[in-house]
This record gives structure tokens, sequence and C-alpha cells, in this order.
């Protein structure tokens, strides 16, 4: 596994992969978070080999913020 302090190249090393409840499954638009890390890996769910971004705790929590609070136009 190759990775710097924020990103993973092979996502699939990493356990506790879950997509939210949210994504409806059907779009393939899905991101996939992992639980029990330092950080909040973050994956595509098309790829699970493919590279992970690996976020802050703080720096996701104010992502998903920003997200419900409509921050990010569509």
């Amino acid at each position: 596994m190759v990775h710097s302090e924020h990103t993973v190249s092979d996502a699939s090393v990493l356990t506790g992969w879950y997509k939210s409840s949210y994504s409806g499954g059907g779009q393939g638009e899905c991101l996939e978070v992992a639980r029990g890390h330092a950080g909040v890996p973050v994956r595509d769910s098309k790829a699970v080999t493919g590279p992970a971004v690996v976020f802050s705790a703080h720096g996701w929590s104010s992502f998903v913020t920003a997200v419900k609070d409509g921050r990010f136009p569509a």
C-alpha cells in the first residue's frame, strides 16, 4: 500500500467501508466511507481497488455539514 498523509493508493486494503443510506444505489455516483481509522478514508464505490482520499475528522465533518446546508451548487 502506497500512501501519503492524505491518500491511499489501493483502498481495498482498508476495512470498514459503507455507503450512506441516502445513496439510493442505482445511479453509480456513490462514495464510500471507512470507519475505524485515524482519518476518514473516502473512495468511489465503483473503484474499490482505486485510491482513497483521507480527510481529518474535522475536515470530513465540515464537508458533510456544508453539503447538508446546500453550500455546493448542483
